[in-house]
């Protein structure tokens, strides 16, 4: 349940009463006034709200997929039709290298087959021969099982050149490469010219999916358990809070969590995936994440502004008590939200408190019953 607090303007004067205004009505206020100068105070009533507790938590951004481009045969790059930063559909060629070397190898291969093919030909007939001697026993079993074995050794060899032309044709088509996923190609490309090395330490191009990214946090292994608890239970999405508190424009959503926590930090990796229309989140970029860990299904909140400090340091509220006298009440604070703080403890619902002009007015000052014309009724105290 969802309310909202109700301004009133209050008057608060120690002397004789001026004509009124017509958003106030006007009261004396007595000796404990410091000075002659009209007081405003604005009041509220306080009403629970339904309040989403969560915690942010500083990440890095990563590209949802990301693919290095590497050649399984070696090279001179002919050609290099993308660059940097130019987005690429899956399938798109990225590099050529000379196939020249590739064909003449895919040549030699077929002349191999060929020999086989023709060896594996002569020592069939050569079966053939020997079956039809032994049939008439003009021949020795030995010799028979010779021809036979020969064919054997014939179409083992005819299927491993059959292999390597299978290869050889494979690396040919290896000299063109291709993105495998659609996405963004990233600086560092290589030149046309250079040479392309099965092996090499450096990429020949690495390509990103930026339409949407991961946000990598690392969480105190305490929090764990209330954050994966919220997003089980549907509290919300998370929210992505870039420079500035400027909030990305899309929610996002608790993917992954680690299953071991960091023995030198007590830390644990969190994913979170969220959509990134117009590439406002890039890789590596900081960002900060507001993950969900709880809800207070009837919490009292009231502005930052209207809480005060006693000599202590003790949070303080005004209060209008039941006869209608300003009074200092001590509370126990909680988490703040949107310029406003949960009160813990210390205020009930539909109690009324001042949020503006508290700090000039004594403890114990009579105050007036007053309230605002309708028209003259400030909006509703929102976050």
């Amino acid at each position: 349940m969802t309310c909202l607090l109700v301004p009133r303007l209050l008057l608060i004067c120690c002397l004789a009463a001026a004509p009124t205004l017509a958003s106030a009505v006007e009261a004396t206020a007595g000796a404990e006034l410091a000075g002659d100068r009209p007081v405003q105070l604005t009041l509220v009533t306080l009403a629970p709200e339904r309040i989403v507790l969560s915690d942010t938590f500083a990440g890095r951004v990563a590209a949802w997929r990301r693919v290095e481009i590497r050649p399984q045969v070696g090279g001179i790059i002919l050609e290099r039709p993308v660059t940097e930063g130019m987005r690429v559909a899956a399938g798109d060629v990225l590099f050529r290298i000379d196939p020249a070397p590739l064909k003449a190898d895919l040549a030699t291969a077929g002349a191999g087959l060929a020999r086989a093919k023709a060896a594996e030909a002569h020592a069939r007939r050569g079966l053939e021969r020997s079956d039809a001697l032994m049939a008439k026993s003009a021949t020795s079993g030995e010799k028979n099982d010779a021809a036979r074995n020969d064919l054997a050794q014939a179409q083992a060899n005819r299927a491993e050149a059959q292999a390597i032309v299978d290869r050889r044709r494979l690396d040919l088509e290896f000299a063109t490469l291709r993105t495998p996923i659609a996405g963004h190609v990233a600086s560092g490309l290589a030149d046309v010219g250079g040479l392309a090395a099965p092996g090499a330490e450096r990429a020949l191009a690495v390509v990103q999916d930026l339409d949407r990214v991961h946000v990598d946090l690392r969480l105190p292994a305490a929090s764990l358990d209330a954050i994966r608890t919220a997003a089980a239970a549907g509290l919300g999405e998370v929210e992505i809070l870039m420079d500035g508190d400027r909030t990305h424009g899309r929610q996002g959503q608790l993917k992954a969590m680690d299953v071991n926590v960091d023995p030198g930090t007590g830390t644990v990796s969190v994913r979170v995936e969220v959509e990134n229309p117009g590439l406002v989140l890039l890789p590596g970029m900081y960002v900060r994440a507001r993950l969900p860990r709880g809800v207070l299904p009837e919490a009292l909140l009231v502005p930052e502004d209207a809480v005060l400090r006693d000599e202590a340091g003790q949070a303080q509220v005004v209060v209008v008590s039941g006869d209608g006298r300003a009074v200092r009440r001590p509370v126990m604070l909680g988490d703040a939200i949107g310029g406003r703080v949960v009160v813990a403890s210390g205020l009930r619902p539909g109690e009324t408190i001042a949020i503006r002009g508290q700090d000039r007015v004594a403890h114990g000052v009579p105050v007036p019953e007053a309230t605002m014309a309708a028209d003259a009724a400030p909006a509703s105290v929102k976050n």
